[in-house]
């Protein structure tokens, strides 16, 4: 008797394994949910979390809290999120650099991406801008490649930061054209704008978010995008992929991971709903007040997003030999 009933305790163990995920998912969210930002409040990241959260509680009745934990590089906030449990929870919110570039610049990071963490939703894409100043000669691409090469080293660029993807992107662009630029780094997207409309620097590869009000004010003039194809609202911009000078899409982009461990059917009522938010007209316009245009996308197709640009990302980063700070 006493093995029949050791058995049965087994069986209906392995039952309740079985079946836990899928009746966990069905009951989830039950509570509020928090959204980690490694960053300090009011950036595109910080931005794109309050103007989805709202439509999430809709949705759910549950609360949304964005919780803000910067520093180290967002390491501080994407360490919590990977130590944290994978109930649904608790995830990150973060960008095309914190996903793909810091994982291969940094060295000793304290997570992994792909052992960690479980790619969610896919955000917005944020433009990238070749661009000069207004007063500049160069009237194409192809003109401050010509340059470069009669001044190797010599020819100044400006981006957000050492080892944005603004810095790889550029980089790829001297190691495809056998170039060899000058870096200068700012402390984010707004200050390295302005040095390029100044004049101070006579190149950027730029956030359109900051671009736009000198663009408009013609302090600036962009030559080309680092898009996978054209822009909608300025068709007549090529872009550095089919100028041949650059083959991946260097636009930034915010998405939200989990804890490795989520179940996958609460992975995928998070992105459903995600997606939904991303679609309502209001939640676009919106995101087009910051820069973003909404990219809904599969939790696969995000996971091969990342796989791959990790994977391009990398290469440049050791060919040109970047460093973080």
């Amino acid at each position: 008797m006493l093995r029949h009933t050791v058995t049965a305790i087994a069986v209906t163990a392995c039952i309740t394994c079985a079946i836990s995920p899928s009746a966990h998912a069905q009951d989830w969210p039950n509570k509020p949910i928090k959204i980690v930002v490694p960053y300090q409040p009011g950036g595109i990241i910080d931005a794109a979390a309050r103007i989805v959260a709202p439509k999430l509680t809709e949705a759910w009745g549950q609360q949304i809290i964005i919780d803000n934990k910067p520093g180290g590089n967002a390491i501080i906030g994407m360490s919590l999120v990977a130590k944290s449990p994978a109930d649904g929870y608790t995830w990150v919110m973060a960008t095309l650099g914190d996903f793909t570039v810091n994982p291969t610049m940094i060295k000793d990071i304290p997570y992994s991406i792909d052992k960690d963490f479980v790619p969610t939703a896919f955000f917005t894409s944020i433009p990238t801008v070749f661009a000069v100043n207004a007063s500049s000669p160069y009237k194409s691409v192809a003109d401050v490649i010509a340059d470069a090469k009669k001044q190797p080293g010599k020819i100044s660029y400006a981006t957000p930061g050492n080892g944005a993807i603004n810095h790889v992107a550029m980089e790829a662009i001297a190691l495809n054209t056998g170039t060899k630029f000058q870096h200068i780094p700012y402390k984010g997207g707004a200050p390295a704008t302005t040095a390029v409309a100044a004049g101070d620097v006579p190149v950027g590869l730029l956030a359109m978010t900051a671009a736009i009000p000198f663009i408009k004010s013609e302090k600036i003039r962009v030559l080309a995008t680092a898009t996978a194809k054209r822009l909608e609202s300025n068709p007549q911009w090529p872009t550095l992929d089919e100028l041949g000078y650059m083959k991946f899409d260097g636009s930034n982009w915010v998405g939200m991971m989990g804890p490795k461990a989520t179940p996958a059917a609460i992975v995928a009522k998070m992105n459903e709903a995600i997606n939904k938010a991303l679609a309502m007209p209001d939640v676009i316009e919106r995101l087009a007040g910051t820069g973003g245009t909404p990219v809904p996308m599969s939790p696969a197709d995000f996971a091969n997003r990342v796989k791959a640009e990790t994977a391009a990302f990398q290469e440049v980063i050791e060919k040109a030999k970047i460093e973080a700070n």
